[in-house]
């Protein structure tokens, strides 16, 4: 069971990866699902994941509750209009279908500000007790 469960974290942990940069593709569960698929199967791997420079600040922030913070928001949205933009006015022709990856990105943006949590500061009465 446990190379099954290597084999299908590192898919993941790579959709993930992916799902930075391609709109629509999501991050987050990606990256959760590697991290607990590495911790049922190779702890070697899981703390690799967690120790890793781009990612694993983002899964101990997650997985500890404290939200996400300005910058990486802001990185998410940076990078979420440069590939819509890209998408529209390289390979996408159709004047609907651009309205409607401009619609899709205003509503990824709005989710991104207002229903992805917000870094917690410490001493808030919502941030947890270190």
């Amino acid at each position: 069971m446990k190379p099954l469960y290597v084999t299908i974290g590192i898919l993941s942990a790579v959709l993930g990866i992916i799902g930075i940069f391609v709109p629509g593709l999501p991050t987050t569960p990606f990256l959760l699902l590697s991290s607990w698929l590495f911790y049922k199967s190779s702890r070697r791997l899981h703390d690799a994941l967690h120790r890793s420079k781009w990612l694993g600040a983002y899964l101990r922030r997650y997985e500890s509750k404290r939200g996400v913070g300005w910058r990486s928001k802001l990185f998410s949205i940076l990078c979420m209009w440069a590939m819509i933009s890209l998408s529209a006015f390289v390979f996408v022709e159709n004047p609907r279908l651009r309205l409607l990856l401009f619609v899709l990105g205003a509503i990824g943006t709005a989710s991104i500000l207002w229903i992805v949590p917000g870094e917690k500061q410490k001493g808030s009465p919502e941030a947890p007790s270190e």
